[in-house]
């Protein structure tokens, strides 16, 4: 999963900050009883549901999860030898159900371009000039970059403005722009978006929108600042250790790197030390920056700073699939629109040696989520009676570099895009506590909201909000690339309720997520692991799916809903 794992991106054109899907979560509350009970989806009754649900065995969830966690196949690396090999194991699995291809060429693989970016840590540079001295910073001591995936190398040097969060929310009446002028100049910004509600801030805080906004009002570069927000979820050591893992983009059929900005011709990332080097002497102390935005204060201006920012970048080709299955629907109306189920396969793959061991085999992250993909499959393949509409399983590569094979599939499905009426996505089953409630993040923007408490209330479990905003889960996981192409999309995560005194579910996560997530012991021998609460959380994502796939109306965007609004007129 692409969890607090925010992996952030710095390119010379290109600042891109991946936060994924990070379980981090607690205060939850108990879905309302007013919620209407569920109902057999569309003339499948709930015996035939029941026994669908009762096909998903955690049995078969442990083995593909040890299989595809197995030192064998080296953390599954996009790109690399152990990914191709778990991609095949997913497409054997797919065609022993007897499930269609229906990725590229009759095939069950949809093959993704991808451009690799390597800085060259000798060649990149940082100088500031202020008051005509320099100073110059030292790569991986003080700053890190990422490379570019457009060119081998790239300078600029231009003045400094610092632009808040980097964030233009008309909606909102917000801008980190106004008052100032940066065509021509280097934007210095923070990481984070202003306290929105709960999606909105994640929208906001992704690279994607700071970077086009950049781009939009003329500047020429990105410095991004650290702060203790950012520090806490990923932290400039980590970002350290992932230069071992190349920046990827995928590529266009003209070859262009996705959400690339040619304009932007510097990026660098500053650490905490560094950034408040960078505010001595602007008259803002970066203790009064942070605290400014915290409270909600916008703070733009001139920084009296000149930056020369250098970026030389390997570059190289590389390929890397999605896997499609398709189970066809039985009505012969519905059975053209696509429920399409999403967890991606990918990992971080072999990495920085930790006590002689250097592979870093995501078993919760993400083998869980694929093999709870391969079981909701088989159980929909053993009805007698299929869904009304057809269920596409996707399994997506490179999620960890950026949610880029979900990206690319929502770009370029491979049925109608028009047909696609939700998403549901399994990242990171967190089977480490009993299940007694459900996060499902994106439901609230459409009518699954309604679909997932039904589920919710069928299965005995309760329905729980956002509760960690700064965390903006909400764009870490692979269901927001169906979202930006106007497509509902949930995300549903084990929450924190626990019935029983003894056991903690915050606690438990956190200490996961500090000694296991995105490291070595994330693997098949790590203590805890319940197969039957997997099994549990599968079938709620099968439920979810079945019944979206039995109602004859589709999912739709609520009336004024930001991301209805903004994506789902494409």
């Amino acid at each position: 999963m692409k969890s607090v794992r925010t992996v952030t991106v710095l390119v010379a054109g290109a600042v891109v900050i991946t936060m994924a899907l990070a379980l981090a979560v607690s205060g939850y509350r108990v879905a309302g009883s007013k919620r209407a009970a569920v109902t057999a989806a569309n003339g499948a009754s709930a015996d035939k549901a029941d026994e669908a649900m009762a096909l998903i065995r955690p049995e078969a969830i442990r083995a593909d999860m040890r299989f595809l966690s197995e030192d064998l196949l080296e953390g599954r690396g996009t790109g690399t030898r152990g990914h191709e090999l778990a991609a095949k194991y997913m497409a054997a699995q797919f065609e022993q159900m007897g499930l269609q291809p229906w990725g590229d060429a009759g095939t069950y693989f949809q093959n993704v371009p991808f451009k690799a970016s390597r800085p060259d840590a000798e060649k990149t540079t940082l100088t500031l000039v202020r008051g005509g001295k320099e100073e110059k910073f030292e790569f991986r001591k003080d700053f890190i970059s990422r490379g570019d995936p457009g060119r081998t190398e790239s300078s600029v040097e231009a003045e400094v403005v610092f632009v808040g969060d980097g964030v233009t929310a008309p909606e909102q009446g917000y801008d980190d722009y106004q008052g100032v002028e940066v065509k021509g100049k280097i934007v210095a910004m923070l990481p984070e978006a202003p306290n929105f509600e709960t999606s909105l801030k994640a929208h906001y805080s992704s690279s994607e929108v700071k970077l086009a906004n950049a781009a939009a009002h003329g500047a020429v570069g990105v410095i991004l600042l650290n702060d203790p927000v950012y520090e806490k979820l990923y932290s400039y050591a980590e970002q350290v250790r992932d230069l071992a893992w190349p920046q990827l983009n995928w590529l266009d059929g003209q070859g262009r790197p996705n959400d690339y900005y040619p304009q932007l011709k510097g990026g660098v990332f500053l650490n905490l030390a560094a950034v408040k080097r960078f505010f001595a002497g602007t008259g803002h102390s970066a203790d009064e920056v942070y605290a400014a935005m915290k409270a909600g204060k916008t703070q733009s201006f001139a920084t009296g700073i000149t930056a020369k920012i250098r970026n030389v970048t390997k570059l190289e080709d590389v390929k890397s699939p999605n896997i499609v299955a398709k189970l066809e629907g039985s009505d012969a109306v519905l059975k053209d629109e696509y429920v399409v189920y999403t967890s991606h396969l990918d990992h971080l793959g072999i990495g920085e040696p930790v006590n002689g061991d250097k592979i870093y085999n995501g078993a919760l992250d993400n083998a869980s989520g694929s093999a709870c993909l391969l079981e909701v499959a088989r159980a929909f393949q053993r009805m007698s009676v299929r869904p009304r509409r057809s269920i596409l399983f996707v399994s997506v590569t490179a999620e960890e570099a950026g949610l880029l094979g979900s990206d690319y599939f929502a770009h370029y499905p491979t049925v109608a895009k028009s047909a696609i009426v939700a998403n549901v996505n399994m990242d990171e089953d967190q089977m480490l506590w009993p299940l007694r409630d459900i996060i499902p993040f994106g439901a609230e923007h459409s009518s699954l909201d309604d679909v997932v408490h039904e589920a919710a209330q069928r299965m005995h479990l309760g329905i729980s909000p956002d509760p960690m905003p700064d965390e903006v889960i909400f764009i870490r996981s692979d269901q927001y690339s169906f979202v930006k192409q106007g497509i509902p999309a949930v995300f549903p995560v084990p929450g924190f309720k626990s019935d029983d005194p003894k056991i903690d579910p915050a606690k438990i996560f956190a200490q996961w997520e500090a000694t296991r997530y995105h490291q070595v012991g994330d693997d098949m021998n790590q203590p805890g692991l319940d197969f039957e609460e997997a099994a549990r959380f599968a079938r709620f994502n099968w439920l979810v799916g079945y019944m979206v796939a039995q109602k004859t109306e589709r999912p739709v965007w609520k009336k004024g809903d930001f991301f209805g609004e903004h994506y789902g007129k494409k």
